[in-house]
């Protein structure tokens, strides 16, 4: 049978890119770039990017492909090849793990775009006021309005979308190469008309109600460096983190597509294209749309105080329909359309690792592997929908959209530089290569790297009060003890945040007990999908030594 491959250079590096561009991309970054400084988030974000998101991406693309010359084209037994030590393979249940439990919610955000695609073209939010706009998106998400008078609207949609992934994905590589081909141009056009728009806005949209409102504003505290921020270890933790929502490490997805290149085929430059088209997309674009936009109709100081993910649906249908009807409405189309296409590249590079796995290890043909995947994808995606407003959503997107990503990352990390070798690594990832890369990154990928991953756990686990690490430290070495914030790691997973909650306000004790409730019976289907996997990855090792002389 031959071996499944990418058509084209160009598809894979658009492939791999729009892997790695996604929501985050826009919805994310400029949020972690305003609630940490503007200018004084940029400089440390671009250094992690080369000290950290750059030596991952080498690790993950030599890492693929190296497995999939002995053909393995997911991560239990890619890493499993890498290593004589069997337990390397349950490692490798991560990079199945987390794409299906990310593209469950995942797949809900695409669907929020598809449908607001819709609105803008049919003129949903002509005329409406902000607050109108703010409380049709809590209407929709929390199911407390019939779409078009149609019960459970947003979850027959959510199917619908989730349907269209697999669709794809079942066409193979070949399908996810179109895609990919069509809506990364696309994405990038939406993106620069949307830019433009907010690039020669300044002043012209200032009002009564906010006379000091200019676009220029929020372009400039974005872009102005702020040099103490280097030492301000809350800017460089989200910084770090910032790096694995943007380029999609940690996962197993890069790892996968990686696999299907040939023994000699270049991942120096792939993985270096692919991640500074991801930077390109990001830095130049994301930060060039939401903030200033926002800044130009109400002002720098609203979009400090309110900058939040929901700005992106609750905030700008109404600030696009301030430039008129007609050019509200195609904005609304650009936006939308931007984000469905980051969403939808990304969500399909995610099938992949589940996909490669059941066709490796049990035959199974892309129609099965990807129906397979979506009925997975979708039992665990149902909760996220209809218990939304009880932090389902959020208990997946903050254990594996965000905690695995970091462990897995510094376990593959470990494998390739220390087990594996940074010997035997470099000699992988510069086979074939068409450009020199600095042998410092040797070093980096072997010191830096580990410890920027590790810090970047640790800081997690251990966050100070108000996220004040200076202060943290202060009191620490006065002997007043460490105080934990309610966003830390260990919190979280004692309910620590809600009780507080709890003790701060009694009234809405029953809303959030019933929140405790759902979220751990969340992270219990979470664990139910691990164990699962790793059940299945057991049965295969049996089935290999069965079937293998």
């Amino acid at each position: 049978m031959k071996k499944e491959s990418w058509g084209s250079r160009t598809g894979l590096i658009l492939a791999m890119a729009g892997n790695a561009v996604g929501l985050g991309n826009f919805l994310r970054f400029p949020v972690q770039a305003v609630q940490n400084g503007g200018g004084a988030f940029i400089l440390p974000y671009l250094i992690c990017f080369l000290l950290m998101g750059i030596p991952l991406l080498f690790t993950e693309w030599s890492i693929g492909r190296f497995g999939g010359k002995l053909g393995n084209h997911s991560t239990p037994y890619i890493l499993d090849s890498m290593s004589q030590k069997w337990y390397w393979k349950y490692i490798g249940v991560f990079g199945i793990f987390t794409n299906i439990a990310v593209v469950a919610y995942y797949t809900y955000i695409e669907s929020w775009t598809f449908m607001y695609v819709i609105h803008s073209v049919i003129g949903t939010f002509s005329g409406l006021d902000k607050e109108s706009i703010s409380q049709f998106f809590d209407q929709y998400v929390l199911l407390q309005g019939s779409d078009f008078g149609i019960p459970l609207f947003p979850l027959l949609i959510y199917i619908l979308v989730l349907g269209v992934n697999v669709y794809i994905l079942s066409t193979g590589l070949g399908g996810i190469e179109k895609v990919a081909k069509i809506g990364m141009p696309l994405l990038i056009l939406f993106g620069v008309l949307l830019a433009i728009r907010a690039w020669t806005m300044g002043d012209r949209f200032a009002s009564e109600a906010f006379p000091d409102a200019n676009a220029w504003d929020g372009i400039n505290f974005l872009w102005t460096p702020q040099y103490s921020s280097l030492a301000d270890p809350k800017v460089w933790l989200a910084a770090a983190g910032q790096i694995f929502f943007t380029l999609s490490v940690g996962m197993g997805s890069i790892q996968c597509y990686a696999s299907y290149l040939k023994e000699n085929e270049d991942i120096a430059l792939n993985s270096v294209t692919a991640g500074f088209t991801n930077e390109l997309v990001e830095v130049v674009l994301g930060s060039a749309i939401v903030i200033p936009i926002a800044a130009g109709f109400l002002g720098l100081d609203w979009v400090l105080e309110n900058a939040g993910f929901g700005m992106a649906f609750q905030t700008m249908p109404y600030l696009f329909q301030q430039w008129g009807p007609a050019i509200g409405a195609f904005a609304g189309i650009c936006w939308f359309g931007l984000l469905f296409f980051a969403g939808i590249t990304s969500s399909l590079a995610m099938g992949t690792p589940w996909m490669g796995f059941m066709k490796d290890e049990f035959g199974w043909g892309k129609v099965k592997g990807a129906i397979s995947f979506g009925l997975i994808a979708l039992a665990m995606g149902i909760p996220t929908v209809l218990f939304y407003q009880y932090g389902y959503f959020d208990e997946y997107d903050y254990w594996a959209g965000t905690v695995s990503l970091v462990v897995f990352a510094l376990l593959e990390t470990i494998l390739f530089t220390w087990i594996f070798g940074m010997d035997k690594g470099w000699q992988e990832l510069n086979r074939g290569a068409e450009i020199q890369i600095p042998s410092a990154y040797q070093w980096i990928m072997k010191y830096i790297t580990p410890v920027l991953l590790l810090m970047v756990l640790l800081g997690a686990l251990i966050t100070p009060a108000g996220n004040d690490w200076n202060a943290g430290f202060s009191n620490l070495l006065s002997g007043q003890g460490w105080s934990l914030d309610p966003s830390s790691l260990l919190a979280k997973l004692t309910f620590a945040d809600l009780e507080a909650q709890l003790a701060a306000d009694p009234s809405r004790s029953e809303f959030l007990e019933r929140k405790m409730w759902f979220s751990g019976l969340a992270r219990t289907q979470l664990a139910i999908l691990f164990l699962v996997i790793t059940a299945i990855v057991w049965y295969s090792s049996l089935h290999r030594k069965k079937t293998q002389p």
